[in-house]
């Protein structure tokens, strides 16, 4: 039986098992998951044992653990290592789900629950596929794989393990499934990420919340404040108005971004899909442009005063935001997040007093198209899908991306197969039949072809 055939043969236990791994919340940025991330590591080490490998290991890290697994044929062989990871972003808010998030449900042939595309559908088609190929004694090339509990709070522990384990993670190319396709007539491969920064602030006025009869009108408001502060980041053309911001922005020359505008795209369908009647963005560049190469300042959440049921007339005390900015090659993120709270505490009228507390970044990263990886993962795409994939600039981040370059010395092959249609960090998230078992099939034919390309290098 061949890698291919047996994928067709067990595609329903692939499935279960994913459910499997789905049911378990493994929410990183929430303490009371703790013990359901470590759930979701032992599940995973077990999967690992029954797919074939040498060896597993859960390695305990000051935050959730890493899930590392290998196996060796040869050190004659190239080596590819598999990066994913198995926690999730928070399900909140739960009302707006059409089923529980963790209850995995197919409908219209699509997988919802939280997780279903970032990451553990993605991430497990990497075991299946790697179950299919050492099932049939087809394995081409070494396997390691590193499989991480702390991608949704910016991998904190991982840039520590990685530094720490050089010799162990030794490879010749760094295989990623986080990332997405255009769409499943249209596939792609991700050439270029954005770096980010994530921060919150914190307005503080007077020191107690205050009757807003007494005292409105007469102290400032922290909550008005700092919505004055927020919208003062950008202009009306929605250029990001910190000092310095734009310095290390690489530009893309005419001939780039008008490869860039070949990828199919149709502006009323993604209007339809979001359900608005205009898109917003930087002037002077497209809807692709100001999600791929431009970088970004968005408000993630904003809350403060009285929220609850009814009305209570209060002048709050504190308000408070999580600002995100996406940044494009040549951006550092601490520089960014210097650059930030410089700013910040600069505008910030006498009336009140800001803090601002870095959360996380992580740097952006460009991938090279005339590598071997390159090359084997558009034949993969070439041979399962009849199409030559696109090489594609994505607007998310991936931060151990640019760490695996400069303490490894490694690029990684992004080779994700979500839509934008997952809606992935968003209620009702999902991810497509279709895509699983495409992905596995993909990914199970990139050994094939880089070791080939390996062999007549």
């Amino acid at each position: 039986m061949t890698a291919l055939a047996y994928i067709e043969d067990n595609k329903q236990r692939f499935l279960e098992e994913l459910f499997e791994l789905l049911r378990i919340p493994s929410v990183s940025a929430d303490s009371k998951f703790k013990s359901d991330v470590q759930r979701a590591a032992e599940y995973l080490k077990g999967k690992f044992e029954e797919a074939g490998v040498d060896s597993v290991e859960i390695k305990p890290t000051d935050g959730h653990p890493i899930v590392y697994a290998e196996k060796i044929l040869s050190e004659e062989l190239p080596t590819v290592l598999v990066y994913g990871h198995y926690d999730v972003q928070p399900a909140d808010p739960y009302d707006l789900w059409d089923t529980p998030p963790f209850e995995p449900t197919v409908r219209d042939e699509r997988i919802y629950a939280r997780g279903s595309s970032d990451d553990k559908g993605q991430m497990y088609m990497h075991i299946k596929a790697f179950e299919a190929l050492t099932s049939t004694s087809e394995l081409p090339c070494n396997v390691k794989f590193m499989i991480e509990g702390e991608e949704e709070v910016g991998s904190e522990h991982l840039a520590q393990f990685v530094k720490s384990n050089k010799e162990l993670l030794k490879a010749d190319v760094i295989l990623i499934s986080d990332t997405g396709i255009i769409n499943n007539d249209n596939p792609s491969i991700t050439v270029g990420l954005r770096g980010l920064t994530y921060v919150e602030v914190e307005v503080t006025g007077p020191n107690r919340d205050l009757h807003s009869g007494m005292y409105g009108g007469a102290v400032a408001n922290p909550i008005n404040v700092l919505c004055e502060m927020i919208t003062s980041l950008k202009d009306e053309s929605g250029h990001i108005t910190i000092p310095g911001f734009y310095d290390r922005v690489a530009e893309l020359t005419q001939a780039e971004r008008s490869e860039m505008a070949k990828a199919p795209f149709d502006l009323g369908q993604y209007r339809d899909e979001l359900e608005i009647d205009e898109e917003f963005g930087e002037k002077g560049y497209t809807t692709l442009e100001r999600t791929g190469i431009r970088p970004t300042l968005d408000v993630n959440g904003i809350w403060g005063g009285y929220t609850g049921e009814g009305a209570k007339t209060v002048l709050p005390s504190k308000a408070y935001a999580k600002i995100s900015m996406r940044l494009v090659p040549n951006q550092v993120s601490s520089e960014i997040t210097d650059l930030f709270t410089e700013h910040f505490n600069k505008i910030a009228p006498k009336s009140v007093k800001v803090e601002v507390r870095p959360h996380h970044g992580g740097e952006p990263a460009v991938i090279p198209t005339d590598s071997l990886a390159y090359q084997a993962a558009k034949d993969a795409f070439i041979e399962a899908w009849d199409k030559e994939p696109i090489p594609m600039r994505e607007g998310g981040s991936i931060p151990i991306v640019a760490l695996f370059q400069e303490e490894l010395g490694l690029d990684s092959m992004l080779l994700g197969f979500g839509l934008d249609e997952d809606a992935i960090h968003s209620p009702n998230e999902s991810y497509g039949l279709f895509n699983y078992y495409k992905g596995i099939e993909t990914i199970t034919l990139f050994y094939k072809h880089f070791a080939a390309k390996h062999k007549q290098q």
